[in-house]
Protein backbone atom coordinates (compact mmCIF):
# COMPACT_ATOMS: atom_id res chain seq x y z
CA UNK A 1 0.00 0.00 0.00
CA UNK A 2 1.38 3.18 -1.06
CA UNK A 3 1.75 6.07 1.90
CA UNK A 4 -1.16 8.46 -0.11
CA UNK A 5 -3.19 5.32 -0.12
CA UNK A 6 -2.59 4.75 3.61
CA UNK A 7 -2.73 8.11 4.15
CA UNK A 8 -6.42 8.95 2.68
CA UNK A 9 -7.84 5.36 4.41
CA UNK A 10 -6.81 7.56 7.34
CA UNK A 11 -8.33 10.26 6.80
CA UNK A 12 -11.39 8.57 6.21
CA UNK A 13 -11.50 6.61 9.03
CA UNK A 14 -10.91 9.67 11.54
CA UNK A 15 -13.63 11.29 9.22
CA UNK A 16 -16.22 9.12 10.10
CA UNK A 17 -15.02 8.40 14.14
CA UNK A 18 -15.11 12.49 13.90
CA UNK A 19 -18.73 12.26 13.05
CA UNK A 20 -20.25 9.70 15.10
CA UNK A 21 -18.14 10.98 17.92
CA UNK A 22 -18.25 14.47 18.35
CA UNK A 23 -21.27 16.85 20.20
CA UNK A 24 -20.51 20.29 20.99
CA UNK A 25 -22.85 23.00 22.82
CA UNK A 26 -25.88 20.22 23.69
CA UNK A 27 -26.80 17.52 26.15
CA UNK A 28 -28.67 14.58 26.19
CA UNK A 29 -32.09 14.60 26.70
CA UNK A 30 -32.04 13.85 30.58
CA UNK A 31 -30.27 16.92 31.00
CA UNK A 32 -27.39 16.05 31.46
CA UNK A 33 -23.90 17.34 33.68
CA UNK A 34 -23.29 17.49 37.52
CA UNK A 35 -24.08 21.22 38.11
CA UNK A 36 -27.45 22.23 39.83
CA UNK A 37 -29.54 25.08 38.06
CA UNK A 38 -31.21 27.47 40.16
CA UNK A 39 -34.71 28.78 39.63
CA UNK A 40 -33.27 31.89 37.55
CA UNK A 41 -31.27 29.58 35.47
CA UNK A 42 -28.03 30.27 37.10
CA UNK A 43 -25.36 27.12 37.47
CA UNK A 44 -24.83 26.75 41.41
CA UNK A 45 -21.03 25.62 41.61
CA UNK A 46 -20.20 24.22 44.85
CA UNK A 47 -16.80 24.00 46.43
CA UNK A 48 -16.07 20.06 46.07
CA UNK A 49 -16.54 21.12 42.59
CA UNK A 50 -13.93 23.32 41.78
CA UNK A 51 -11.53 21.64 44.45
CA UNK A 52 -12.42 18.02 41.43
CA UNK A 53 -11.30 20.48 38.60
CA UNK A 54 -8.37 21.33 39.94
CA UNK A 55 -6.98 18.32 41.31
CA UNK A 56 -7.96 16.74 37.47
CA UNK A 57 -5.98 19.63 36.02
CA UNK A 58 -2.73 19.42 38.85
CA UNK A 59 -2.90 15.44 37.89
CA UNK A 60 -2.94 16.31 34.13
CA UNK A 61 -0.19 18.67 34.38
CA UNK A 62 1.55 16.22 36.23
CA UNK A 63 1.12 12.98 33.57
CA UNK A 64 1.91 15.81 30.93
CA UNK A 65 5.33 16.69 31.95
CA UNK A 66 5.91 13.40 32.38
CA UNK A 67 4.63 12.27 29.04
CA UNK A 68 5.95 14.91 27.42
CA UNK A 69 9.28 14.65 28.77
CA UNK A 70 9.65 10.93 27.65
CA UNK A 71 8.35 11.69 24.11
CA UNK A 72 10.91 14.36 24.28
CA UNK A 73 13.79 12.09 24.76
CA UNK A 74 13.18 9.93 22.62
CA UNK A 75 12.33 11.84 19.84
CA UNK A 76 15.90 13.76 20.28
CA UNK A 77 17.67 10.04 20.40
CA UNK A 78 16.35 8.99 17.25
CA UNK A 79 16.78 12.45 15.41
CA UNK A 80 20.92 12.35 16.56
CA UNK A 81 20.71 8.96 15.04
CA UNK A 82 18.93 10.10 11.80
CA UNK A 83 21.05 12.92 11.33
CA UNK A 84 24.16 11.36 9.98
CA UNK A 85 22.45 9.46 7.14
CA UNK A 86 18.73 10.83 6.64
CA UNK A 87 17.55 14.38 6.26
CA UNK A 88 14.82 13.69 8.01
CA UNK A 89 16.68 13.67 11.58
CA UNK A 90 16.52 17.69 10.97
CA UNK A 91 12.92 17.51 10.57
CA UNK A 92 12.67 15.28 13.58
CA UNK A 93 14.56 17.40 15.46
CA UNK A 94 12.67 20.25 14.76
CA UNK A 95 9.15 18.47 15.59
CA UNK A 96 10.84 18.05 19.27
CA UNK A 97 11.84 21.42 19.51
CA UNK A 98 8.19 22.40 18.57
CA UNK A 99 6.62 19.52 21.16
CA UNK A 100 8.47 21.05 23.86
CA UNK A 101 7.30 24.55 23.25
CA UNK A 102 3.75 23.10 22.72
CA UNK A 103 3.87 21.06 25.87
CA UNK A 104 5.18 23.77 27.91
CA UNK A 105 1.70 26.06 26.76
CA UNK A 106 -0.11 23.16 27.53
CA UNK A 107 1.18 22.07 30.71
CA UNK A 108 1.80 25.96 32.07
CA UNK A 109 -2.32 26.12 31.26
CA UNK A 110 -3.25 22.95 33.27
CA UNK A 111 -0.97 24.52 36.57
CA UNK A 112 -3.12 27.96 36.02
CA UNK A 113 -6.69 26.17 35.67
CA UNK A 114 -5.16 24.20 39.04
CA UNK A 115 -3.67 27.37 40.41
CA UNK A 116 -7.25 29.66 39.53
CA UNK A 117 -9.44 27.06 41.09
CA UNK A 118 -7.79 26.96 44.54
CA UNK A 119 -7.71 30.16 44.54
CA UNK A 120 -11.34 30.49 43.43
CA UNK A 121 -11.90 27.52 46.34
CA UNK A 122 -10.59 29.86 48.77
CA UNK A 123 -11.60 33.14 48.24
CA UNK A 124 -15.46 31.87 47.77
CA UNK A 125 -14.86 29.98 51.33
CA UNK A 126 -13.78 33.70 52.50
CA UNK A 127 -16.07 35.49 50.94
CA UNK A 128 -18.33 33.31 52.74
CA UNK A 129 -17.43 33.02 56.44
CA UNK A 130 -17.45 37.26 55.83
CA UNK A 131 -21.31 37.44 54.33
CA UNK A 132 -21.87 34.72 57.24
CA UNK A 133 -20.52 37.86 59.84
CA UNK A 134 -22.46 39.91 58.75
CA UNK A 135 -25.36 38.95 58.96
CA UNK A 136 -24.75 37.75 62.36
CA UNK A 137 -24.09 41.34 63.32
CA UNK A 138 -27.11 42.63 61.71
CA UNK A 139 -29.32 39.61 63.37
CA UNK A 140 -27.87 40.91 66.73
CA UNK A 141 -28.93 44.62 65.71
CA UNK A 142 -32.14 43.53 65.16
CA UNK A 143 -32.84 41.51 68.56
CA UNK A 144 -31.58 45.02 70.04
CA UNK A 145 -34.22 46.40 68.63
CA UNK A 146 -36.69 44.31 69.06
CA UNK A 147 -35.60 44.13 73.18
CA UNK A 148 -36.40 47.86 73.03
CA UNK A 149 -39.72 48.22 71.60
CA UNK A 150 -40.79 45.51 73.50
CA UNK A 151 -39.63 47.34 76.43
CA UNK A 152 -41.85 50.39 75.77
Amino acid sequence: MTFDEEWNRLVAAAAERKATGMRLNQLDGDGGGSGVATSSGELKVDQKDLAAVGDAAFGLRERLRKDGEHARESSNSAAAGLKGDFEIGDALSHVATRWQEQLRSLTDACGHISNHLEYTDKAHANNEQHISGLFNSVNRLNEGFDERTQRQ
